[in-house]
C-alpha cells in the first residue's frame, strides 16, 4: 500500500467518523440539558425514529431538506411537551415513562411509514458545504470542512450549549436546579418552567438528531436508529454531562464505527467475524463509560421529582 492510498484512507475514515458522529452529538447534547435539570429521558431513540420518518416524509413529499429538518424538530418539541407533562405535572416514574415514549416512537414510526409510503424510496440528501479557504488545505480541509450543514449546525452547538449552560442565568438555573431544586426554588427560580424548557429543548435536538440521520442516509426504514439513542444517553455519562465531553464521546464513538466499516471494506475483518466487529463500537463506550463514569458524579437531582412544599 503506497504512502498517499493510506493517507486517503486515513482521511476518509475520520471525515466518515465526524458523520457518523452527528446524530449522537445532537441527541446527547439535547439529553444531557435535560439530565442537567434534572430529568432523564430514556425515551430518546423513540423520539429520534419519529423525527427520522417525519423528516424523511416530509423531503419525500417536498424535495424541501429544511423543511425536513424542521419537521423532525418540530416533532421532537412535541414530543418533549408530552413528556415534560407526564414527568413533571403526573410525577410519572421516568425510567417507565421514558421507556414507553421509546416504545410510542418505535411501533408509531413503524405504523406510519407503512400506511403512508410502503415501500423504501430514496431521497437525495445534502450536498457537502465547502468552507472557503478552509476546505482548500490538503487534509485538514477534506477531513474537517467538507461536510454538509448538519454536521457543522452540531459541531456548532456544543459551544453555544458551553457558553448558556456557564455563562448565562438561563443555565446557572439549569444546573442548579439539577443539583438543589428545593434551594433554587427558594431563591425564586422556577423549577417547573426550566425543567420544562430543558425537556423540550432537548427532545427538539434528538428530533433533529433523527432527522439527520434520515436525511444523511437518503432513506427510512423500520428501527432506523437500531438504538442510537440509547448510546446517545451513555455518551452523556461518558462526556460527564459537559458538552465538549459529549462532544468527544461521540467522536470516538464515530471513528471507531468508520474504522470498523473501513476494515469490513477491505476484508481485514473476516465475514465470520462481521457480527462481533459491528458491536465494537458498543463494547468500546460500555468500557470507556465504566472507566470514565465513576470519576464524576451526577447531578443530584437526577431522576428525583419535586413537588414545591412536599
Amino acid at each position: 500500500m503506497s504512502d498517499s492510498f493510506a493517507v486517503m484512507i486515513i482521511v476518509a475514515t475520520i471525515a466518515s467518523g465526524i458523520r457518523l458522529a452527528t446524530p449522537f452529538l445532537l441527541a446527547s447534547l439535547g439529553e444531557a440539558l435535560g439530565q442537567r435539570s434534572g430529568v432523564l429521558n430514556l425515551g430518546v431513540d423513540g423520539v429520534m425514529l419519529l423525527g427520522a420518518f417525519g423528516a424523511y416524509y416530509a423531503v419525500l413529499q417536498t424535495s424541501n431538506l429544511y423543511l425536513g429538518l424542521l419537521v423532525g424538530i418540530g416533532l421532537g418539541l412535541l414530543i418533549g411537551l408530552f413528556y415534560a407533562f407526564i414527568t413533571l405535572n403526573l410525577h410519572a416514574e421516568q425510567g417507565v415513562s421514558g421507556i414507553g415514549i421509546y416504545l410510542f416512537g418505535l411501533g408509531m414510526s413503524d405504523l406510519l411509514f407503512q400506511k403512508l409510503v410502503g415501500t423504501p424510496r430514496p431521497i437525495l440528501p445534502f450536498m457537502p458545504l465547502e468552507i472557503p479557504v478552509l476546505s482548500g488545505f490538503p487534509i485538514v480541509g477534506e477531513m474537517l470542512f467538507q461536510h454538509s450543514i448538519i454536521v457543522y449546525i452540531a459541531f456548532a452547538l456544543v459551544p453555544i450549549m458551553s457558553f448558556v449552560l456557564h455563562r448565562t442565568t438561563y443555565g446557572l438555573n439549569v444546573r442548579a436546579i439539577g443539583e438543589n431544586p428545593e434551594a433554587a426554588d427558594s431563591l425564586g427560580v422556577s423549577v417547573m418552567f426550566t425543567r420544562y424548557s430543558a425537556i423540550i429543548i432537548g427532545n427538539g435536538l434528538a428530533g433533529l438528531a433523527g432527522a439527520a440521520l434520515a436525511i444523511e442516509l437518503g432513506i427510512f426504514q423500520q428501527n432506523l436508529t437500531n438504538a442510537m439513542g440509547f448510546i446517545a444517553i451513555a455518551l452523556v455519562y461518558f462526556g460527564a454531562w459537559s458538552p465538549k465531553g459529549v462532544m468527544i464521546g461521540s467522536l470516538v464513538f464515530g471513528l471507531v464505527q468508520s474504522i470498523v466499516l473501513q476494515c469490513k471494506t477491505f476484508g481485514v475483518i473476516p465475514r465470520s467475524a462481521s457480527d462481533l466487529a459491528s458491536m465494537a463500537p458498543a463494547i468500546i463506550t460500555i468500557l470507556a463509560l465504566v472507566v470514565v463514569a465513576k470519576r464524576f458524579k451526577q447531578p443530584s437531582a437526577l431522576t428525583k421529582p419535586y413537588v414545591r412544599g412536599g
